[in-house]
C-alpha cells in the first residue's frame, strides 16, 4: 500500500492568538506522516541516520484550504508518489474530523551521505521497498 494515515492532535503551542494553527506548524505534521509512512514500510529514520544517511527536504509546496484549530484531531495522509535513484517524493493531505480537506502538500527529499552532504543512492532494501 502506497498510502499511510496517522492522527495528530493540535496543541495550543501550535496556534496563533486566534486559535488557528500557525502556518509553520503544518510542516511537522507532514513530517510525522512521512516518518510513519517509512516506519510502516520497515524503514527507520533513526537507523538511516545511524548508517550515515540523511533524508532532507529539498522542495516543499503547501496549499492551505481551510484552517485547523486548537484541539482538533487531524488525519495526516501520506502517499508515496515517486522515486529516482537519490530522491523520493510524497503527496500529503491533512483532514479534519469532519472529513474536510484542510491542507495539501508535496515534498521532495534526497538521500544524502551525512559525512559529505552529497546525494547518494540508498541501500538496496530501500530501493526494493520503493519499487514494490
Amino acid at each position: 500500500m502506497n498510502e499511510h494515515e496517522v492522527e495528530v492532535r493540535v496543541r495550543y503551542s501550535e496556534t496563533d492568538q486566534m486559535g488557528v494553527v500557525y502556518h509553520g506548524s503544518y510542516v511537522p505534521y507532514f513530517e510525522i506522516g512521512r516518518v510513519e509512512w517509512l516506519r510502516n514500510k520497515g524503514i527507520s529514520y533513526k537507523s538511516l541516520e545511524e548508517s550515515g544517511i540523511a533524508l532532507p527536504i529539498v522542495s516543499m509546496h503547501l496549499n492551505y484550504k481551510k484552517p485547523a484549530r486548537y484541539d482538533d484531531l487531524l488525519t495526516v495522509k501520506t502517499k508515496f508518489k515517486s522515486y529516482s535513484l537519490v530522491k523520493i517524493e510524497f503527496d500529503c493531505e491533512l483532514w479534519s474530523e469532519q472529513n474536510e480537506l484542510l491542507t495539501t502538500a508535496h515534498f521532495i527529499l534526497v538521500f544524502i551521505d551525512v559525512k559529505t552532504g552529497k546525494p547518494i543512492v540508498p541501500p538496496q532494501y530501500i530501493l526494493d521497498i520503493m519499487k514494490s
